[in-house]
């Protein structure tokens, strides 16, 4: 039944191209936001906390900070209203899911950048 499900995502679900990207790294996700009759694109940029699921049915969930308040969402991969994702920077931690991000303050919170080549 799995392979059944596997293939059937793999054949109709619409995949977009996205850079590769993981947990410590800064993104911006630009998304359409429609509001009555009129669209317009607006973007989340923060550090990537986790990566979750596979396949259909992945989701990844970013984290900023708005002043002093700590701001979440969680995307998943093929939602239609995501337009764009871009990779700002590379950050080097050892764990794929990085909750122990959320009680650091200051430069406690800083996450060591990887160089790209």
């Amino acid at each position: 039944m799995e392979s059944l499900v596997k293939f059937v995502q793999d054949e109709f679900v619409a995949k977009k191209e996205f850079p590769n990207f993981k947990a410590g790294d800064t993104i911006t996700v630009y998304y359409e936001i429609k509001e009555g009759s009129k669209t317009r694109t607006q973007f989340f940029k923060g550090v990537v906390i986790q990566r979750r699921g596979a396949g259909a049915s992945e989701t990844f969930t970013i984290r900023k900070m708005s002043g002093t308040i700590g701001v979440e969402r969680i995307f998943p991969i093929n939602l239609p209203a995501i337009q764009k994702i871009e990779l700002n920077k590379q950050g080097k931690v050892r764990r794929a899911r990085i909750y122990y991000f959320k009680e650091l303050t200051g430069k406690k919170a800083r996450i060591k950048e990887v160089r790209r080549k």
